[in-house]
């Protein structure tokens, strides 16, 4: 199991869009984004980093998340990493927004949410040197290497990743962006968190690695959904046990989704002390 280091600020990355079981599940857009928000405040809460690789829409998630901090949250002096959110921004997204809308956001978001801009290989770019440069309309091989280096990048800044939701039609890349980031998680050893009451791609993920039955007679398909063939449930490595990662896998209850997340990651963070106290050396750092 990875511990997480005690003396840090964990960063967890969150992956979330809609889920087209919503309906069939009896919940709406509404529930997903309460679920979203309810996740990151108490993650905030529990001093963590929270990083979100999304694009700047009206209404979308990474505006929730700048509502939520500025609204509740408070960073004290002395702590500066408290209300750290950090937001990825793939080349594709940055480089077809019109300059002005782009500053006007970084504007909006500055002191309460970090804007990172990448580039087509994932490299970090300065926002000013972007600023004069003149939009562009990517294709689809470009929008496909931009998304994948932004997780990648992604992957490697995170300690963790919690995923819900998550379309599978319409996407932009290889595979369902929640797919592709789970499976960067899984290939890393990144303990992955999958709250998949609110069905979509995180959903069939979980019943890849068997911890839900399908919700239909036929597994839906997805390209890429083959990969996840050779991972199970105990490559999660998130601190949960088998039985409670079924549960936070099949839990349309954001609460108890939440307690099950907030236990692994304790867990994990006082590793290193139970080892210690039993003799045992500690797991390398994995991230």
């Amino acid at each position: 199991m990875i511990a997480l280091e005690a003396r840090t600020h964990p960063a967890i990355a969150i992956s979330v869009s809609e889920s087209p079981d919503l309906a069939a599940l009896g919940l709406g857009d509404r529930h997903l984004r309460n679920a979203m928000a309810q996740l990151a405040l108490q993650l905030l809460a529990t001093r963590a980093r929270l990083a979100y690789g999304g694009d700047l829409r009206l209404g979308g998630f990474t505006e929730l998340l700048r509502e939520l901090v500025a609204r509740y949250w408070r960073t004290p002096a002395n702590d500066p990493h408290l209300s750290c959110v950090t937001d990825y921004l793939a080349w594709p997204v940055h480089a077809s927004m019109e300059r002005t809308e782009l500053q006007d956001t970084a504007r909006q978001f500055s002191g309460i949410v970090d804007l990172v801009c990448l580039g087509r290989d994932g490299g970090h770019l300065d926002f000013d040197a972007i600023a004069s440069d003149k939009p562009v309309q990517p294709t689809e091989a470009a929008w496909a290497t931009g998304l994948t280096s932004m997780r990648r990048v992604m992957c490697e800044k995170t300690d963790g990743r919690v995923q819900l939701g998550g379309r599978v039609q319409g996407f932009k890349g290889s595979m369902p962006g929640i797919a592709e980031e789970a499976l960067l998680a899984l290939e890393a050893r990144q303990p992955l968190f999958l709250i998949g009451g609110f069905g979509g791609c995180t959903r069939d993920i979980a019943e890849g690695l068997g911890l839900v039955e399908p919700l239909t007679k036929s597994p839906r398909e997805w390209p890429g959904r083959s990969v996840f063939d050779r991972f199970d449930r105990t490559d999660l490595r998130n601190g949960l046990s088998e039985d409670e990662n079924a549960v936070l896998a099949a839990t349309p209850a954001i609460d108890q989704a939440i307690v099950l997340i907030l236990r692994g990651l304790h867990r994990m963070r006082n590793e290193p002390v139970l080892k210690a106290a039993q003799g045992l050396p500690d797991d390398p750092p994995l991230y």
